[in-house]
């Protein structure tokens, strides 16, 4: 991978010490800042002149930052969720809306798949820990194993059933995602059907109930194209809490000269695509860029996808 997984990026301490520590959390609530989160997983956001990918690192992001509040009162409030500190200040997640009368703008709101790639690192790990850890809190309400009601404990991460006891954490559905190349200039792409012709990406499914990452690989390719691959190698991983997966990358070989079977209802086209058409497909940008599909015949995932970055990064390559 030359370009980290853009959700990965995140400049937050969020050790588990910091989360038992409630005499620290009470100290530092007056000086805290809120990560406010509706109901869709959009929040407010600056820009530094205006959207923009074209000076974009892994630092900086492309010049977005997360606009925050001030808390109030003495101590964290009721469904706040500790998030972690960064530069000695503590961020909590809490869900709300715009507010008008404090001057809230609500077309500033926007979610990680329209602002993740443009937010800097700190940022991004703020949000993306956010809508992970909110969203689990919204269907988390009653214990699974007894139908008690739930509360939250440990500033938020964990929840605590009142009739016996037990305990629940945040739910993280792990998913594999693979490259497939040829071994030299050729990558497998395909297209679900629900996506407009001529938007494409690299193949990816959940991991099944014992199953290992690198048998869910073997799996999913075979299943969802024919192809059988070989020499699965782990590139790297990032958070898709869409609402609660974790996308881990892969990449692997695979005969582009056996047939392609798409799998019947989950694709609806697979192709192989040299090194050089992929390059040019990237310079026109991703896929909810302009639309204009006359002009580009082959679009791509954004840049806020882990797919992304990994056809950058395969595309590099000489």
């Amino acid at each position: 991978m030359l370009v980290p997984p853009v959700l990965s990026r995140s400049a937050v301490l969020r050790d588990e010490p910091l989360r038992n520590d409630t005499a620290r959390q009470i100290e530092g609530w007056p000086q805290a800042r809120l990560v406010v989160v509706d109901a869709r997983g959009r929040t407010p956001v600056d820009w530094d002149g205006g959207p923009s990918d074209a000076t974009w690192d892994a630092v900086t992001g492309g010049g977005a930052r997360l606009h925050t509040r001030p808390t109030t009162g003495d101590v964290p409030s009721e469904g706040a969720v500790l998030l972690g500190e960064g530069d000695g200040v503590a961020y909590w997640g809490v869900r709300g809306e715009p507010d008008p009368d404090a001057g809230e703008d609500p077309s500033r709101w926007l979610d990680l798949r329209m602002a993740g790639a443009a937010l800097d690192s700190l940022g991004a790990g703020l949000l993306t820990t956010a809508v992970a850890v909110l969203n689990w809190h919204d269907a988390a309400h009653f214990c699974a194993r007894d139908g008690s009601p739930m509360h939250p404990r440990q500033a938020g991460w964990h929840r605590h059933c009142e009739a016996n006891g037990h305990e629940e954490y945040p739910r993280t559905d792990p998913a594999v995602i693979c490259l497939v190349h040829d071994g030299a200039d050729r990558v497998l792409l395909a297209r679900q059907p629900s996506w407009p012709e001529g938007r494409y990406s690299v193949l990816a499914g959940f991991v099944e109930a014992g199953e290992s990452l690198e048998a869910c690989v073997l799996r999913e390719i075979h299943e969802e194209v024919g192809a059988t691959v070989r020499s699965v190698r782990y590139l790297g991983s990032q958070a898709w809490p869409f609402p609660r997966s974790l996308m881990v990358g892969f990449h692997a070989e695979a005969d582009p000269d056996v047939p392609l079977v798409p799998a019947d209802g989950e694709i609806a086209e697979a192709m192989w695509v040299r090194r050089a058409e992929l390059r040019a497909a990237l310079e026109h940008g991703d896929w909810a860029a302009d639309g204009q599909q006359g002009a580009r015949p082959l679009l791509l995932p954004g840049r806020v996808s882990i797919a992304r970055s990994m056809l950058e990064s395969w595309a590099a390559l000489d």
